[in-house]
């Protein structure tokens, strides 16, 4: 699927989040909003193209639950107008279960309203967005680990032997979770098999640069399971074809880490 994002073949910016749901399930009322609200501000006031979720806009079992919180995260993306928002199935929006698997999409309310929150025209969990650039085609790549069969398996297969200049991976959990879905190390090593620029992980409530081309984007309102802050990332192409990556303090507004890499996801 072709994207768009406003950039018209400039230079690449960009805003990612993740994990923005309620402490409690059903517990619509402790959603994150004033968090997630500043976070899309953040990304509005820093010039973000376009925004990318890396999972858990909820978490909720009954309907009621499952439209207010969506609902409520709709009302906070609202502060971003600047250009779409892609969103990766968390496992929040299958069961709850981090091992859940929804690859029906009739499973429960959750993976229905997701369904509703993914771009126009995409029948999938899963699915890409090109975006061109000065330095070549840009692909980002949204694997549903927890929505995961032999079809999605084949697609990424094909989608990551597709040659790119930059190749953006995201998924919800990483390796190194536990309980994670068969879809994870499935997915993941199909993608070290193929060139990628940076793996986007959430699940986890942090922040964590893992290593060059991984990286955790979850502290966008949940729980934070390790200190830190809430905040988001800011991922910008440069002149010379670098990916610069930067952590923002959603309380601030200041960096906290920054680092970059090659196209080919090499450190610089």
């Amino acid at each position: 699927m072709a994207g768009g994002g406003g950039n018209g073949g400039s230079l690449l910016k960009f805003a990612v989040f993740g994990d923005c749901r309620p402490p409690n399930n059903d517990d619509t009322a402790g959603y994150p909003t004033t968090i997630i609200s500043g976070i899309f501000s953040l990304a509005q006031s820093r010039g973000a193209q376009f925004a990318i979720g890396t999972g858990d806009y909820m978490f909720a079992t009954s309907a009621s639950a499952v439209t207010a919180q969506v609902a409520l995260f709709h009302q906070a993306q609202a502060k971003f107008s600047a250009g779409p928002v892609y969103l990766a199935m968390g496992n929040h929006e299958c069961t709850g279960a981090t091992a859940s698997n929804c690859p029906n999409l009739t499973e429960t309310s959750n993976i229905k309203a997701f369904m509703q929150m993914v771009p126009s025209g995409v029948t999938k969990p899963y699915y890409r967005i090109d975006m061109d650039t000065p330095m070549g085609k840009a692909k980002f790549v949204f694997i549903a680990a927890n929505a995961w069969d032999s079809t999605q398996q084949s697609w990424l297969q094909t989608q990551l032997a597709d040659s790119t200049t930059y190749t953006f991976v995201i998924r919800h959990e990483s390796t190194t979770s536990a309980g994670v879905p068969n879809g994870v190390p499935a997915s993941e090593s199909i993608i070290a098999a193929n060139p990628f620029t940076i793996e986007l992980l959430g699940h986890t409530h942090e922040y964590r640069h893992v290593d060059t081309q991984h990286v955790i984007s979850g502290n966008a309102g949940a729980p934070l399971q390790s200190g830190g802050n809430y905040g988001l990332l800011i991922i910008e192409q440069q002149a010379n074809g670098n990916v610069t990556v930067s952590e923002i303090d959603e309380s601030s507004g200041n960096a906290t880490d920054t680092w970059t890499v090659s196209p080919a996801g090499k450190k610089m």
